[in-house]
Parts: C-alpha cells; sequence; structure tokens
C-alpha cells in the first residue's frame, strides 16, 4: 500500500535531556484508526529515533549501534552499504572524519512521519539538519527509516535511506 499526505499530529511524550528537542511524531494522515499494537509500534520506535540522534551527537558508536538492528542497510549518495555486525559498524564509524568532512557539530530532526506502520515494523520520513560547532544550518536531508522489532522483541533501525553523503 503506498502511503501519502499530510499528517496528523500525534502526541507522542518524548522527554530529551539535550538541549534540542525532538518533534513531534507526526502521523500520515493517509493512515485510518490505529490498533493498540500499531500505536505501540510508533511509541517504541519513536523512542529509537530519540535514542539514535542522542547517542549520533554524543558520538558515541558503541551506544549508536545499540539503535541499530544487524544487517543494517544504509542507501546513499549513489551506493548501498550493508553492515553485517554491531562489531564492524562500530569499528569502522570515525566520528572525528566525519566531523571534519562535513564540518559537523551536531544534527537533528526537523521532522518525523510515520508514513506506514505495523505491528512490528515501522516506515518513518524524516528530515534532518547538519549543524557546524557555531550552530548553523549545513545542510538539510530528507530520508526514509525502516524500523523494526528483532526477533527477542528489541525495536531498532534496519535500514536508511537518505540524500545524505
Amino acid at each position: 500500500m503506498q502511503i501519502r499526505g499530510a499528517g496528523l499530529l500525534l502526541l507522542v511524550s518524548l522527554s530529551c535531556s539535550t538541549a534540542m528537542a525532538q518533534p513531534d511524531m507526526r502521523i500520515s494522515a493517509d493512515l485510518r484508526a490505529l490498533t493498540s499494537a500499531q500505536r505501540n509500534a510508533i511509541a517504541e520506535a519513536s523512542e529509537v529515533m530519540r535514542e539514535f540522534m542522542l547517542t549520533f551527537n554524543a558520538q558515541d558508536p558503541d551506544r549508536w549501534a545499540q539503535t541499530l538492528l544487524f544487517p543494517h542497510v544504509r542507501i546513499s549518495s549513489g551506493g548501498v552499504v550493508v553492515h553485517p555486525s554491531r562489531e564492524e559498524f562500530v569499528a569502522q564509524m570515525d566520528f572525528q572524519a566525519f566531523a571534519r568532512n562535513y564540518n559537523w557539530q551536531r544534527s537533528a530532526w526537523d521532522r518525523l512521519e510515520v508514513i506506514q506502520v505495523g505491528p512490528n515494523k515501522v516506515h518513518i520520513a524524516v528530515q534532518f539538519t547538519r549543524y557546524d560547532a557555531e550552530q548553523n544550518p549545513q545542510a538539510s536531508f530528507d530520508s526514509l527509516y525502516i524500523l523494526q522489532r528483532n526477533a527477542r522483541g528489541q525495536w531498532g533501525i534496519r535500514a536508511r535511506s537518505s540524500f545524505a553523503p
């Protein structure tokens, strides 16, 4: 089923320990009455997205990797990267090089919209912005994040498709 259209605001109570709060999760207007399982999936996905950005900005690859499911897929810059394991993902992440290459100090979600949801998987259309050390926006990117519940019941980001390099 293809989902498109404006979003309805879902009041998801989020506590964020960073100075930049996460925007409210929006629900596509095309999604009809949600079941309690779908609402629970959205709440779990929202928490993963909060933790993803928090740990990314903390430049903590170990904790950041805990928000992902493996194998993990990233589609960007005309290519596809598959990270087979958490250990490989953590070992290859170099936040200092990333900061240097993109004049980056932190990122923030601008928009989070659930466009498809089931009890065990959520698709979220996002926009995020990268900021420099002076808190000037460097670039904003649209992306699609696919979150799933694994066999152990843990939620995480399985795949990201982004227009970001």
